[in-house]
């Protein structure tokens, strides 16, 4: 199911990254095609949301390999010092990755469109008119064209976390990365932010999702990866690893965070 690394829009091979209390990642390695949806499931702590931090470089990698685009960054272990090379790097394919966290993290003091508008002024040095020009259009993206001159403040959740992805859009990512972007939210406000990661998908945005909206997994992924303890476990088509999970391991955490059992030979149905 992973595609070939010469097809590839992002390529990681054996990623190792730890903090003190452990090692989180162990030898990660997974190619992701351009214009991919992939989802990104597991039980809470088993390192979803460092494979995402490493992979826009927010945490250096300890070892291994990355590539998003034509960017490539490499270390081979603790030992090698990051160097200005390496760091300048990291820099540039934090640029090329666009990511939404749990919670949107908007300045309070500043307008939905001013929140928008900021990295592309400071970080590519756009002119106020340019900036402006292309946060009003990717506001209207995730249809919120019309709350541009107001406040975080006054945004329910789901609106603060389409502008989230709206001032991530407007730095032009080759990628997107979700870190549960729905977690927070009142269910009743989930499905106009799933939405939006739907319409981007129909565009042709490249996008990792760290979720627990398995329905959405299930359906709007182009592949499903299951982690746990640190590993990639299995990945798969979404209908296959809900259906016919191949690893004890996924098919113990569906059965036991759907709340269903299994049917048939491993199968489970999330509805």
């Amino acid at each position: 199911m992973v595609n070939k690394a010469e097809e590839s829009l992002i390529v990681i091979e054996n990623l190792n990254k730890g903090f003190e209390d452990g090692e989180v990642l162990k030898d990660v390695s997974l190619n992701i095609k351009e214009g991919d949806l992939v989802s990104i499931i597991g039980p809470s702590g088993c390192g979803k949301s460092t494979f995402l931090r490493c992979l826009n470089c927010l945490e250096l990698l300890d070892s291994g390999y990355i590539r998003v685009g034509e960017r490539e960054l490499s270390r081979s272990g603790r030992e090698q010092k990051p160097d200005e090379r390496m760091l300048q790097i990291a820099h540039e394919i934090r640029c090329d990755v666009g990511m939404v966290f749990q919670s949107y993290n908007l300045f309070p003091h500043k307008t939905v469109l001013q929140n928008v508008m900021l990295a592309p002024l400071v970080v590519k040095k756009l002119k106020k008119e340019e900036a402006e020009e292309h946060a009003l259009l990717f506001l209207e993206k995730v249809g919120l064209k019309g709350f541009a001159g107001k406040y975080p403040s006054t945004l329910s959740g789901g609106q603060g976390q389409r502008a989230a992805i709206a001032r991530a859009l407007a730095m032009n990512p080759k990628v997107m990365l979700y870190d549960e972007p729905t977690s927070a939210l009142d269910p009743e406000l989930v499905g106009e932010v799933l939405q939006v990661m739907k319409d981007l998908d129909r565009e042709g945005m490249t996008q990792i999702i760290v979720t627990h909206e398995m329905k959405f997994a299930r359906d709007a992924s182009d592949y499903i990866v299951f982690m746990d303890k640190g590993e990639i476990v299995e990945y798969d088509d979404g209908d296959i690893l809900f259906t016919q999970p191949k690893n004890p391991r996924t098919r113990e955490f569906l059965r036991h965070f759907t709340g269903t059992d299994a049917v048939g030979a491993g199968a489970v149905n999330v509805r």
